[in-house]
């Protein structure tokens, strides 16, 4: 393979591994958008009443850990990195969730215009973390796929192209959820 064509392919892969690690920036940026929200989602549900503080708590605490999750370096994590990701966004997610069922119950807090503007700003958030996380998913699989092509393949290693990791479904994310709207008795057991 003659120096020119080498250069060509050794471009292309920096270039793919930038776009990865650029999608990866634009998925933090989803996240912290709704990092910047839960503040507000929080401040506006503790005003508007005086109620379920523990699920107030563990929004609280879920988005602290969400603040503690720290990902090496500049680019793209790796899949360790991806999980704990994963995890600490995932109980901030579950936290929200529970918040979002309080607001079900308490019909004056859901008719606030500041909690609907919120609730409503949180939903596209969620929507956008998707959006950008199928994206990153798309950039990875096509840097991924380059590393391990032919000619590529004998030297992306040796240079320091490592394969990217994937943003996966977590666990039971195939079963549908479970909808309730009889909040007066107990919750049933989830399967």
């Amino acid at each position: 393979m003659g120096a020119l064509a080498a250069t060509g392919l050794y471009n292309g892969l920096v270039n793919q591994q930038q776009a990865v690690d650029a999608q990866w920036a634009q998925v933090q940026n989803v996240y912290q958008r709704r990092a910047d929200l839960v503040p507000n989602l929080v401040a506006t549900v503790s005003g508007a009443a005086n109620f379920e503080k523990t699920t107030l708590a563990e929004v609280t605490a879920a988005r602290a850990s969400v603040g503690r999750v720290q990902i090496g370096g500049n680019g793209a994590p790796d899949a360790a990195q991806l999980a704990e990701f994963e995890k600490a966004q995932g109980a901030l997610s579950s936290a929200l969730s529970r918040l979002l069922v309080v607001s079900e119950r308490y019909p004056d807090l859901k008719a606030t215009a500041g909690f609907r503007d919120l609730q409503a700003q949180l939903e596209g958030t969620e929507n956008r973390i998707a959006v950008e996380r199928g994206r990153f998913n798309d950039t990875a699989r096509a840097y991924n796929s380059a590393i391990r092509r032919v000619p590529v393949v004998f030297f992306a290693a040796v240079l320091g192209f490592k394969e990217k990791a994937y943003f996966a479904a977590v666990p039971g994310a195939e079963k549908p959820p479970q909808v309730q709207f009889d909040f007066g008795g107990k919750a049933p057991a989830n399967p």
